[in-house]
């Protein structure tokens, strides 16, 4: 305000002496500068406020001492470990596919020439699902492999063979009719004594590390259709062959984690 009055004040004094051209001017500096001025006035305001504004965050911030600062430290810190470990499973997770992805190739490219309806390849899960027919692998109610069903377990074999980080359970599957005859108390041990036989011509003739491998027997509980025609019977025999990427590193990092929570 003592600024416009000087301004003022002077003009004044000038349009005293002066004719109307030059009065003209010295009105419209007049009009330019209480414009500048009023525009000053404004950014002073908006500063005020702006400091102001700043002034009470430095007051919230002042609030929290040093304990507090430590805090949100480890609080950070264990975000960041947390971080760390979800991409690392993530890693084993998206290895665990790929080799599931490239399993599945070299399987269905090397067993291509035999039929469809005796073997059948699928990821379910975390594995590769082989799943062989009752009719390709025994003779009813036997648990000796049949000849024929050799090449198919010997390429299934090269391919574990030449996959130390996989892992194999055979699975023996029956329909739900009971077994007529002395040799298997029931269905329950006749698939088991068949994953057996599979396990035993992997490792004997087709040279698969024993340690890699598991037999179980699933009896009629796991059908893959129901029991109550001869084509749904049919599927529900087989033994699958299934094989699984080792995940060591996997569940270390599951341990690592649990020891440090």
């Amino acid at each position: 305000m003592k600024l416009q009055f000087l301004i003022i004040t002077l003009v004044t004094i000038s349009l005293v002496s002066c004719n109307n051209t030059e009065k003209k001017m010295l009105l419209d500096k007049v009009a330019d500068k209480e414009l500048q001025i009023a525009e000053l006035q404004e950014q002073i305001e908006h500063y005020q406020i702006t400091n102001n504004s700043l002034l009470d965050r430095m007051a919230d911030l002042s609030v929290i001492n040093i304990t507090d600062a430590e805090s949100i430290k480890n609080s950070l810190k264990g975000l960041n470990t947390q971080f760390d470990y979800i991409a690392n499973l993530n890693e084993e997770i998206e290895e665990k596919d790929s080799i599931n992805t490239a399993l599945v190739s070299k399987l269905k490219s090397s067993l291509i020439d035999f039929d469809d309806t005796d073997i059948q390849i699928e990821v379910k899960g975390s594995a590769v699902y082989v799943s062989l027919s009752d009719n390709m692998l025994f003779k009813t109610a036997s648990s000796t492999i049949n000849k024929q069903a050799y090449k198919v377990l010997e390429k299934v074999a090269r391919i574990i063979n030449d996959n130390n980080d996989l892992n194999v359970l055979i699975e023996g599957h029956t329909d739900n009719l009971p077994i007529s005859n002395n040799n298997f108390k029931d269905n329950w041990d006749l698939s088991v004594i068949r994953a057996t036989s599979v396990v035993r011509l992997l490792e004997e003739k087709f040279y698969v590390a024993p340690e890699r491998m598991t037999a179980a027997g699933r009896g009629d509980s796991q059908p893959k259709n129901e029991n109550d025609t001869k084509t749904g019977r049919s599927q529900n025999r087989r033994t699958e062959i299934i094989i699984t990427p080792k995940l060591d590193q996997f569940f270390e990092l599951l341990l690592a984690e649990e020891l440090a929570g």
